[in-house]
């Protein structure tokens, strides 16, 4: 399928790449290393993000010129899409007029475009970039390089989740040899906290809750704005749950102005959080998913906690 994705960008000059709303690390890497190698394959790239890009990977090269916007404005011969379901994740409005490339490598992904490479077994969709270039004949610049590292670094959990392998070190190795700087991408995922996420995290661990194995924490709407805090101060809260030493899965459940909860699942391995969140809409990965329910958030919680205990690994 790589060699249909080549085909079809060979055929085409100009490109607008985009992922889902609210994008993570392997997201933003993912469309920022693309669009360059796209760039040096002389084709016109441009990344189109509804949320724009979150402040902790604003520091990644070539950040500076994604565009932040809620609809295509532009004449574009083809999206790619990374790391989506659908069309509808990435809350972009007119992508449907274009045509679709989709490069994705979640268990729950479905072939939604007009060419769909989904690959599981890849340990971020930052490994199917890299391979794309490698196929183009591209070379792995240092800001390419740290793009991707820094996304297989967030994707993996900094190497923890289920899944890592020597293929993911070797990857890691490949892309520190091409100019990644591991200390310098760490050090602006893990160390670049706003005062307002650490004051969230206060309001969230004061809501945990313990049922066995299972762990899960909550923020309100009105707890956010109570300390100022972004949407984007939220990734990443559910892991202090999970951190807990006899916890196997995590919840963390996050009100949204429309009065819904946004529920971030994570487990250790034994159960896979991916099914959970595709019961519900959503998906992910096996150690790493998410999904959005109706409130109030004693109801939402019931529900998920509801589906995690039917699994016998909690038991």
């Amino acid at each position: 399928m790589l060699d249909e994705v080549l085909k079809h960008i060979d055929l085409r000059s100009r490109f607008l790449l985009t992922s889902h709303a609210r994008p993570d690390g392997d997201a933003v890497g993912s469309a920022l290393a693309c669009a360059q190698i796209l760039r040096l394959m002389g084709k016109h790239a441009e990344v189109v993000l509804r949320d724009g890009v979150p402040r902790i990977y604003q520091p990644l090269p070539f950040a500076d010129a994604v565009v932040h916007a809620d609809r295509v404005n532009g004449s574009y011969e083809a999206a790619i899409i990374l790391e989506c379901d659908s069309i509808q994740r990435t809350r972009l409005a007119g992508l449907e007029n274009h045509f679709l490339i989709s490069i994705d490598h979640h268990l729950s992904g479905r072939p939604f475009a007009h060419v769909n490479w989904i690959d599981p077994q890849a340990v971020a969709t930052a490994e199917m970039v890299y391979l794309l270039a490698r196929e183009a004949g591209v070379k792995i610049s240092p800001e390419i390089a740290t793009c991707l590292y820094t996304a297989v670094l967030t994707d993996t959990g900094s190497f923890m989740f289920e899944g890592t392998s020597e293929r993911t070190f070797a990857l890691a190795r490949e892309l520190v040899l091409a100019g990644a700087d591991p200390a310098h991408c760490a050090r602006n995922v893990y160390f670049a906290h706003s005062t307002a996420k650490m004051r969230l995290l206060g309001s969230a661990l004061s809501n945990l809750h313990r049922d066995g194995p299972l762990a899960w924490i909550s923020v309100t709407q009105q707890q956010m704005d109570a300390v100022g805090a972004r949407e984007e101060d939220c990734e990443g809260l559910v892991n202090y749950a999970l951190s807990i030493h006899d916890v196997e899965v995590a919840a963390f459940f996050r009100e949204l102005p429309d009065g819904r909860f946004r529920a971030s699942l994570r487990s250790k391995g034994q159960l896979n959080v991916a099914a959970v969140a595709q019961a519900f809409g959503g998906g992910g990965h096996k150690c790493a998913s998410g999904c959005s329910l109706d409130g109030p958030l004693s109801a939402a919680v019931d529900r998920i906690v509801a589906q995690l205990r039917a699994d016998p690994s909690v038991q």
